[in-house]
């Protein structure tokens, strides 16, 4: 099982931003219809962190850079068993991937990491935790440095818009001038490297529950 666990970063600066990101990740779930994959939903646990576990590799990748591409989060992906029955909600639930989610997200809220984003999978070292961590801020690292214009096209053909042609239309831009945007974007590199990091974090499910 996944668990994410969100802690806003400066939120004494920037105020409480707790509702309108669950009501954007509800919105993003809803969009990608992602809800089958929730164990249990997001919900405020304390102060201004989030909190929600997801059965999937998939959609647990999906969320985590939904999240980074806000930019205001620290994200804490914490993989392993969690008891069963799970209470009616994150926050009363347990098991180590809560723990994990907790280790996590503290060091994700710390100067050791490239990007506010990190991942336990086992209560010692392990090197497959380290890959799939890295190739995770990579793409992160990616998520956050996309510009509006880089985001305008990616949404699009995320969204089933189609071709570039389409896009371009939908933008009144020519379909070069959208291939530019996506090479800035490093959309193709995210999107080969996406089925990786997936395929990493279900083998560390697979091994940790």
């Amino acid at each position: 099982m996944f668990v994410l666990t969100v802690d806003q970063d400066a939120s004494r600066r920037r105020g409480d931003r707790v509702d309108a990101a669950l009501s954007g990740l509800a919105a993003h779930i809803g969009a990608r219809r992602l809800g089958a994959d929730l164990a249990l939903p997001f919900e405020r646990t304390v102060g201004d962190e989030i909190q929600g576990v997801i059965r999937t590799a998939a959609t647990t990748l999906d969320l985590a850079l939904y999240l980074q591409r806000r930019a205001e989060w620290s994200v804490g992906v914490g993989i392993g068993a969690v008891d069963t029955p799970l209470a009616e909600t994150a926050r009363a639930s347990s098991g180590a991937a809560f723990v994990r989610a907790r280790d996590a997200v503290e060091r994700a809220k710390g100067k050791s990491v490239p990007v506010p984003l990190a991942l336990v999978a086992a209560d010692g070292p392990s090197p497959a935790a380290d890959e799939a961590e890295a190739l995770l801020q990579l793409l992160a690292a990616v998520v956050r440095r996309r510009t509006e214009r880089g985001w305008e096209v990616v949404d699009l053909l995320v969204d089933g818009v189609g071709t570039a042609k389409e896009a371009a239309a939908r933008l009144g831009i020519t379909p070069q001038a959208v291939s530019q945007r996506l090479d800035a974007a490093m959309w193709t590199v995210q999107d080969r490297v996406r089925p990786l990091a997936e395929r990493l974090l279900a083998d560390l499910d697979q091994v940790t529950t």
